[in-house]
């Protein structure tokens, strides 16, 4: 693979040993948000992300409820846990809202449209939303939240209440 021309392989140009000028990173990332998939594809894989993602939260809860462990470990533990459901995005070429971002730098190099740029947004966050919120129906009804004598549930109650309480400085 030519170090001037990184995107000209077809094999996966971020995987290797290879190091890469500024300028060859903001053209592979550019060359990938213009060759994202279909409509379709799109919104089938940005579902499937929200789901893995949500999924991943829901194993960290479950591992971290009622435990015994201490504050640390108990915590790097929910953190290993929560990963996974990164790493079934990454195995599963999923859409993540967070990574779908860097095509806003085909957008500044024109290489896509404004109209592209927003609607593969818009597509990734609508699927992220409902993928995540499939395993919410399914923790629900298959009542997941009620293990341990609603340990599980109390955890995820006591994490939601953190976050919606986290302040601005």
């Amino acid at each position: 693979m030519s170090q001037s021309d990184p995107v000209s392989d077809h094999s996966h140009p971020m995987i290797g040993v290879d190091n890469y000028s500024p300028l060859a990173i903001a053209e592979l990332v550019q060359s990938r948000g213009v060759a994202k998939a279909s409509v379709l594809d799109t919104l089938v894989l940005s579902i499937l992300a929200g789901a893995f993602v949500a999924l991943g939260a829901v194993f960290a809860i479950v591992v971290g409820s009622n435990s015994s462990l201490g504050f640390g470990l108990t915590r790097l533990l929910m953190g290993v846990s929560f990963s996974l459901g990164l790493i079934l995005i990454i195995v599963a070429g999923a859409e993540l809202f967070t990574g779908n971002n860097l095509i806003v730098m085909s957008w500044a190099g024109r290489h896509i449209s404004l109209w592209r740029l927003l609607r593969n947004w818009g597509l990734v966050y609508l699927g992220n939303l409902l993928g995540a919120l499939s395993v919410v129906v399914m923790v629900y009804y298959a009542g997941w939240w009620e293990q341990d004598g609603h340990q599980v549930g109390a955890t995820a109650v006591s994490i939601a209440n953190a976050k919606v309480n986290l302040s601005f400085k």
